[in-house]
Order: structure tokens, then sequence, then C-alpha cells
């Protein structure tokens, strides 16, 4: 029952920061992981409760990983995928939220982008 709770809690905690941002067109994926989509498209989605992947351009993950290598990194999985994990225990809300707004506009589509500054 903890590892619901704190998956639960730590899924409320990113939909809780996209939200803040205004960001349009998200919904949640009804998959096995608890993710947000936009357009069809993956923005994030939680493996458990301390990562999450994260969509992101591979170049923009190379640099991530080598500024903070504590907080973003991937497996043999995400190897050359726009696709970088984060450690949600070593980062904080307003990084956090900045990443996801990235994300966003990262997977958004035009018709939806012109809405956010």
């Amino acid at each position: 029952m903890t590892e619901a709770k704190d998956l639960e809690r730590a899924f409320a905690r990113i939909v809780q920061l996209v939200d803040q941002r205004g960001l349009p067109g998200v919904s949640r994926s009804s998959g096995a992981s608890p993710a947000l989509l936009v357009a069809d498209s993956t923005l994030a989605e939680l493996h458990d409760e301390a990562v999450l992947a994260l969509a992101c351009p591979r170049h923009q993950k190379v640099l991530l990983m080598d500024i903070s290598p504590k907080v973003y990194f991937e497996t043999e999985q995400q190897v050359g995928q726009n696709v970088v994990l984060v450690h949600l225990d070593k980062i904080d809300d307003e990084e956090l939220s900045l990443r996801l707004h990235d994300a966003w506009e990262y997977v958004a589509p035009d018709n939806l982008r012109k809405y956010v500054d």
C-alpha cells in the first residue's frame, strides 16, 4: 500500500506542476505506468516513485546529464532515445517545472504551442 501511495504522491507532484504552468492539451494515460500525454505523444512517464522519464531532445539530454549527473541520467534502454530520466528526489519543483515545460514544447503540436508564451 505504501508504494502505491508514494507513486500517487509523485504523480500528483508532476500533475500539479504541469497544471501550474497552464500547459494545454495534457491528458493522463490509462496505461500501466502513470503518464502524461500531449496529442498522443508521451510528455512524462513515472517509472516508480523516484524516477520520471521525460521527453527530451537528445542534444539537450546530453547537456543535462553533463551539468547535473545526480539528477539526470539514462539507462541502456534510453541511449539514443529522446528521453531523459530524472531522479525526483534530487530535483526541486522550480527546475522540474521548467523541464516539464521544455518537454511539453518538444512534443506539443504547433496548434497547441501558440497558446503558451
